[in-house]
């Protein structure tokens, strides 16, 4: 005979520390991370306080967990990026750079409310896997596209990467800091601007 789930759990497939994470994911999600605690997250999972401490080492295992719960929820919802080699390179720089304006106004707030928890970060960090994060996945596309010949042969990948995503970092952290809403819209001029200022630096192949 298996044993009695939680009242928590019933009519879930989770594990009770599956379900502490979705929940702290989803209060991420929905409030931030500032100010969220331990009996927070207990009673949002309809948990006892003290249960947490049973399935984790301590809250900065649980959160870093939920924050990358969070963070790849949002890749998922968001779908797919452009495949190098197919479409223009401009149109596919666009579209990158429109995902990673949308992608740090989605996680930003979360990130920004951690500033005084470095534990948290450093466990996040530590979860992180190579090739995951939307920077990697930019400094690839371009790396291919000069590969296929379709960005100029010395092309500065890196020096194009960090300046997307320094841009896109910027204009999301000022609007935070300037309390302007989180769902602050991009006009297509500001992405084209960008677009074409990257690949004016960088060079389209000429072939």
């Amino acid at each position: 005979m298996s044993p009695r789930k939680a009242p928590a759990l019933r009519g879930t497939d989770l594990s009770l520390r599956e379900h502490l994470v979705t929940t702290a994911a989803r209060l991420i999600a929905e409030r931030g991370t500032a100010g969220l605690t331990v009996r927070a997250i207990a009673r949002e999972a309809d948990v006892a306080d003290g249960v947490l401490y049973n399935h984790f080492a301590d809250k900065e295992e649980l959160l870093a967990l939920a924050l990358r719960t969070h963070l790849r929820t949002v890749v998922r919802d968001m779908g797919d990026l452009p495949v190098p080699g197919h479409g223009t390179v401009r149109d596919n720089l666009r579209a990158h750079i429109a995902y990673g304006l949308a992608f740090h106004r989605a996680v930003l707030p979360a990130f920004a409310g951690l500033i005084a928890q470095p534990r948290v970060l450093t466990a996040f960090a530590e979860l992180s896997e190579p090739g995951e994060d939307w920077r990697d996945l930019l400094h690839a596309y371009l790396r291919a596209e000069a590969e296929l010949g379709r960005l100029a042969p010395d092309a500065r990948i890196e020096a194009a990467t960090a300046m997307i995503v320094g841009v896109c970092h910027e204009t999301i952290l000022t609007g935070l800091l300037h309390n302007a809403s989180a769902h602050q819209d991009f006009t297509d001029e500001f992405v084209d601007d960008l677009a074409d200022t990257v690949l004016e630096g960088i060079g389209l192949s000429r072939t």
